[in-house]
This record gives C-alpha cells, sequence and structure tokens, in this order.
C-alpha cells in the first residue's frame, strides 16, 4: 500500500493504480495455489520433528520448493501469455514476483519451528523496506520499476529465510519428496489448505470480476474502488486478535494438549484425563475470552476514529457502512482462525474441511446475493459467512471437547 500509494504521486484513485491491482491479485492467487501444499508441509514436518527424524525435514522442504517454483512459473506464464498485452519486461517482473510469493508462502511454515521469533522479525522488516525503498528509487521506471523494487524485497527476505531453514536442519539428501507420499500425506489437509483460502478470497473475487462493482486495471486485472480499501483496513485491524489468541494457543492451551495425549499414552487413569481435559477447555475459554476483548476494542476504536481513518485515506464518509461492516466481519474471520486452529491441535481433519468448505460455499452465496441487493448490502455477505462458519465451529468445537476422552480412545485401530 505504501508503494502503490507513493508511487502513483499522490494521485486519486491509488487502489486502482495498476501496481497495487496486480500485487493484490499476486497475493490472492499465490495464497489460493500454495494453500494445500502449505498444509501438506507443515503436517509432515511437525510429524518428523516429533520422531527426532529431523534430517527428513530440508530434503523435503527443498522439494516442496522445487515444485512450487515450476508449478506456479508454469501457471503464471500460461496465464501472462494468454490473457495478458502488457510489455514483456511487465510480465516476466509479474511472472518473478508471482513464483517469489508462493515461494515465501511455502517457506514460512518452517519459520514457527525455528524459535528465533527475533531474526524472522528483522527479515520481513528489513525485507519490505528494501521493497518500499527499492520501489521508491526505481519509481521514474513506472510499473516496471515499482514491480521490480518490490520483488527485489520479496527475493531477498526468501534467501535470508532459507539460510535461516538452512542453518536449523541438516542436509543429507539435496531433495525428497516424501510428504506427498500416501501413507505420509494427509491429503484431507490440501483440500482445507484450498478451501479456506478460496473462501476467504471468494468475495473479493466476485467483487472483482463483476462489471458493476470493478473496472479493468491492467489486462484482464479488475480492481473494485468502493469494496477493496475499506476491506484492506479492516483486515488491518485482525492483527491484534490473532496475536493474542495465537500466543495463547501456544503457550497454555499447548501444554494442556500435550499433557492430556502424555498421560492417554502412558496409560492415565480416567480422573485424570478428565482434569488435564478440563484444563484444555479452560485454555480455549481463556483464549476466546481474550480475543473477545481486545478484538472487540480494537473494532470499537477503529469506528470510533472511522470518519478520521477514512479521510487520511481520500474515502468520502459515505464508504464508512462498509468500513463498518468489514470490521465486524474482519473479527469474525480472526475467530474462524481460532477454532480451526484447535481443530488442527485435536486433529479432527474431516471437521475442518466441513467448516471451510461451508466457508466458501456462505461466502459465494450470501455475495452474490448482496450484489442482487445492492450497495447498501455490500460486505455482509463475507460477515455472515465468516460468522455462521465460526459459530458452527465453536458448537461443534463444544461437542468434540465434551467427548474428547471417548473419542480419543475409540478412534484408535
Amino acid at each position: 500500500m505504501v508503494i502503490g500509494a507513493l508511487g502513483a504521486g499522490g494521485e486519486k484513485g491509488v487502489v486502482s493504480s495498476p501496481f497495487l491491482v496486480s500485487i493484490t491479485w499476486m497475493m490472492a492467487c499465490s495464497l489460493i495455489a500454495t494453500g494445500p501444499l502449505q498444509l501438506l508441509l507443515s503436517r509432515f514436518v511437525a510429524d518428523r520433528l516429533y520422531e527426532g527424524k529431523t534430517a527428513r525435514v530440508l530434503p523435503n522442504l527443498l522439494g516442496a520448493l522445487g515444485l512450487t517454483t515450476v508449478g506456479s512459473a508454469l501457471l503464471a506464464g500460461g496465464v501472462l501469455g494468454l490473457l495478458f498485452r502488457e510489455p514483456l519486461t511487465v510480465r516476466l517482473l509479474l511472472l518473478s514476483c508471482f513464483v517469489v510469493l508462493c515461494d515465501l508462502w511455502v517457506l514460512v511454515v518452517m519459520l514457527s519451528g525455528l524459535k528465533e521469533y527475533r531474526a524472522v522479525l528483522w527479515t520481513f522488516l528489513l525485507g519490505y523496506g528494501l521493497s518500499v525503498g527499492a520501489a521508491l528509487g526505481l519509481r521514474p521506471f513506472g510499473l516496471e520499476g515499482l514491480l521490480a523494487g518490490f520483488l527485489v524485497g520479496q527475493g531477498w527476505m526468501l534467501v535470508t529465510l532459507l539460510a535461516l531453514v538452512l542453518r536449523r536442519h541438516p542436509l543429507r539428501r539435496l531433495v525428497s519428496f516424501d510428504f506427498l507420499r500416501r501413507g505420509q500425506a494427509l491429503y484431507g489437509l490440501a483440500g482445507v489448505g484450498l478451501l479456506y483460502n478460496l473462501g476467504i478470497w471468494s468475495d473479493k473475487l466476485l467483487f472483482w470480476c463483476n462489471p458493476s462493482t470493478s473496472e479493468a486495471v491492467l489486462g484482464p486485472l479488475r480492481a473494485s474502488v468502493l469494496y477493496d480499501l475499506p476491506m484492506f483496513l479492516a483486515c488491518l485491524s485482525t492483527i491484534p486478535g490473532m496475536a493474542v489468541y495465537l500466543v495463547r494457543i501456544e503457550t497454555d492451551f499447548a501444554e494442556q494438549h500435550a499433557d492430556f495425549y502424555a498421560s492417554v499414552r502412558r496409560g492415565g487413569k480416567l480422573g485424570e484425563l478428565e482434569r488435564l481435559r478440563g484444563g484444555m477447555v479452560a485454555a480455549v475459554r481463556r483464549g476466546l475470552e481474550e480475543l473477545f476483548k481486545v478484538q472487540g476494542l480494537t473494532i470499537l476504536l477503529l469506528l470510533l476514529a472511522g470518519p478520521r481513518v477514512l479521510e487520511a485515506w481520500g474515502l468520502s464518509p459515505y464508504y464508512l457502512p462498509l468500513y463498518g461492516v468489514d470490521l465486524v466481519a474482519a473479527g469474525g474471520q480472526v475467530l474462524l482462525l481460532a477454532v480451526l486452529n484447535v481443530f488442527f491441535y485435536l486433529d479432527q481433519r474431516r471437521v475442518a474441511l466441513g467448516l471451510t468448505g461451508l466457508l466458501l460455499l456462505l461466502n459465494v452465496g450470501l455475495t452474490l446475493l448482496t450484489l442482487e441487493l445492492g450497495v447498501r448490502f455490500y460486505g455482509y455477505g463475507y460477515a455472515g459467512a465468516v460468522y455462521v462458519t465460526a459459530l458452527t465451529g465453536l458448537g461443534v468445537l463444544s461437542r468434540k471437547m465434551e467427548r474428547l476422552e471417548f473419542e480419543t480412545f475409540m478412534s484408535q485401530p
């Protein structure tokens, strides 16, 4: 957003600038394309680390990066060759940015396991700072300069993060594709990754592809001036809630979860299992309470500051109702992420698959309905989809936690 705003030289219509629109489309498409592989690789790596087979991690990461690079290059190359008529330099830069973004999303699944949070933070800060600085330095070259600057920062992040992973894991074999082998790959997770990203982006894609709510910007790429910026600002509001809840899950709940299943493996008594299950339930409740407090306060403050926020971005007060709906919808997205996170810990892959499928169906259906109803209803489709899915997930989670001991033992061979 900074590159798009400064690169436009303060002109109106920053949201529909070719640079910003192309980057937004690449972000969306790269997340959708790599979503299945991200979760497959993440689970494979987690299982190998649990088994102590760390030597198998790096070869499979390199294999996943190889597949991602080739697959994303072929996909983007076909689209750019068939649907774009821009200069060759623009198309090559778009291709390179897309491939690097796809590789970054695959590599990111390794970062939490490194436990080097400060190094990861500095890598992202410097990488995005480099993207901004390089893009602004190359601004006289137009769209090609902005894309090249963005690519420099993203490429530097990719290399630096890969170096961090290489330093942690031994390399005894160059490339492996064990994460795709039957018996080790949990293909249901691939479906979750695909459906979740499609579900989150489907309303944006529908607004972009609808001629009445969008405009052509770069080749086949379109932007919705009415919908995009309020949604972008609302998505920024999810950062505090996500941070608080994920920290809670990775500390209190993770410890209670580990203790429960350790007790199961060593033959703990029923009373002990019930006590540990109670600790897991209490940790989830505390996390949700903190999530509601932090995210609720964030939404309230941003709603109160809404007129000034919109004025700062050059938007008229006409956008205020959509901005408010999007803020509330973003809070529902955080709640849904929290619920899915717990289901992943409990290895409830079918439930996660069902919830993400429900999210996609609801977001598509309700968004199409709001497009028919008119501008006053924009944003309600996305909000309804995330809240219905999240509340459905909470209901299923409550039932699963009540029956955890029974399901844990009865699900065994």
